[in-house]
């Protein structure tokens, strides 16, 4: 072992040629079995990850990446880091690729296509192991940078039937659906959607809204309250008031996403306004704290973790040349009813 830490390179690192001495294997067996590669004895396997732990050896990124022509990066697209949602989806993404050795790179996109096609250009030059975007609305740019490529994708939080698209969400239509059915399943026949940032997600509940309440004879536009300002809890607050000022017959408030919801049920305690007896309100994604409000907030828990776990899985398999048992993974939503419908 003294000799091997003897023979190292100038800068003092180690080197692969050094583990794999230690190892007694040739540099290629270690090199495929610390990649993890099929077809390596696990006893190699073994053998090999001993020595680099004992001998503190850290991959070369910028090596191992001229030699595959690939890095060990994985870029994952986000429209924003200020909402606790796609936290959750990083955090679950971070934890399944860093076992194989990958590593993620986070760029925010600010719900901007043209901005989510300048990021695309700066990783895609680095020729990354593989790629994350959230949803499916970018430019015909970005799809064709991506497809040209041939950099291995998966899409978050919605579903597709193309074929040759892989994709792990829910439907987001459904879920508005299911909410806006559960407040008519309670008796409301007045029910306002009140929506923020206005993406394409977002678009897809309202249209659930929509198709629910045509169902029942019980649509009206007017009831429609879209603004394009970032989703807060002070705008739904705001939003709150200036519905109730506007059409003082609503009877049910279907807010797209909880932190609306929740600045819309704590401007409700301070104006007096009885929730769900006066009003009921629901939100979307269960985010932290819904379940704390006065009252509890009925939402639609979404499978954030699962989405970026099986995702990043999904991922995996395509940056092993493997191809996925299915191309689109539907991991479904849970209606949360509690005290405020």
């Amino acid at each position: 072992m003294e000799s091997t830490t003897r023979k190292r390179r100038h800068s003092g690192r180690m080197t692969l040629s050094d583990v794999a001495r230690a190892a007694e294997v040739s540099p290629i067996t270690a090199s495929r079995a610390l990649r993890g590669e099929r077809g390596v004895a696990a006893e190699l396997v073994e053998r090999v990850k001993q020595a680099a732990q004992q001998l503190g050896y850290v991959p070369d990124p910028a090596a191992r990446a001229l030699a595959s022509q690939r890095s060990m990066q994985v870029p994952v697209l986000v429209p924003l880091l200020s909402n606790t949602l796609f936290v959750d989806v990083l955090e679950a993404v971070h934890r399944t690729l860093l076992p194989d050795g990958y590593q993620m790179l986070i760029g925010v996109t600010h719900y901007q296509p043209e901005e989510e096609e300048q990021l695309l250009r700066s990783y895609l030059a680095h020729r990354p192991a593989g790629l994350l975007l959230t949803g499916f609305d970018r430019t015909e740019t970005a799809r064709q940078l991506i497809a040209a490529s041939g950099v291995p994708c998966v899409h978050l939080m919605e579903l597709t039937t193309d074929g040759a698209v892989y994709c792990v969400g829910f439907s987001q239509l459904e879920a508005g659906l299911a909410i806006t059915r559960h407040l008519v399943e309670r008796g409301r026949r007045r029910i306002a959607f009140v929506a923020a940032q206005l993406d394409p997600r977002t678009m897809q509940r309202a249209e659930g809204y929509r198709r629910c309440l045509r169902e029942h004879g019980l649509y009206d536009a007017r009831l429609e309250l879209l603004s394009p300002e970032p989703s807060s809890m002070r705008l739904g607050g705001e939003l709150l008031q200036h519905l109730l000022r506007t059409c003082p017959d609503v009877d049910a408030i279907f807010f797209c996403n909880d932190d609306l919801a929740q600045g819309g049920l704590l401007a409700a305690l301070r104006l007096q306004v009885a929730v769900p007896q006066r009003v009921a309100i629901v939100g979307f994604n269960d985010l932290s704290g819904s379940d704390q409000m006065v009252p509890p907030l009925t939402t639609v828990r979404t499978p954030l973790r699962a989405i970026g776990e099986t995702s990043a899985q999904m991922l995996l398999t395509l940056m092993r040349g493997d191809t996925p048992t299915e191309n689109s993974l539907d991991l479904g939503f849970e209606l949360m009813a509690r005290g405020s419908t």
